[in-house]
């Protein structure tokens, strides 16, 4: 059985002043961190950003807003063109500001994603390896 999920899509980054522009997000979903996804942001070969989501919290977000602090999402658009709002908070800034990214992907793409995972865990079949991690913490002490 496969473990691990992986897509690769084409996102818009809108950065201030420029409008928006394509990059690749490449997804990463692995059964042994059920309840992660990750996403990282590359544009010319190089990365940008690398992120590690809520599963739900990222299914959340193509139907209504959702996330708090760091990473924020929500519906955009409608029709052919629904697409999901990510934005991003990175470090601050010098004027007191922080470092923010939005980037809209494609709503159906990611909820093709979504599936593809709750084929591998379903929703509520997570298992955390709490024991595990404990046992590793201990022996270490």
């Amino acid at each position: 059985m496969n473990t691990f999920v992986h897509k690769t899509l084409v996102v818009q980054l809108h950065a201030p002043g420029t409008g928006r522009f394509p990059v690749f997000a490449h997804l990463g979903y692995d059964a042994d961190d059920p309840y992660a996804v990750t996403a990282a942001f590359a544009h010319e070969g190089h990365v940008l950003a690398h992120w590690r989501l809520d599963r739900e919290m990222l299914a959340e977000g193509l139907t209504r807003p959702a996330g708090v602090g760091d990473v924020r999402l929500r519906p955009a658009g409608t029709g052919m063109w629904h697409e999901l709002r990510l934005e991003f908070l990175g470090d601050s800034r010098p004027d007191g500001g922080r470092q923010r990214a939005v980037v809209y992907a494609w709503a159906p793409a990611v909820a093709a994603f979504l599936r593809e995972t709750r084929e591998i865990v379903p929703p509520g079949r997570e298992r955390a390896p709490v024991d595990e991690l404990l046992a590793d913490i201990l022996a270490t002490g």
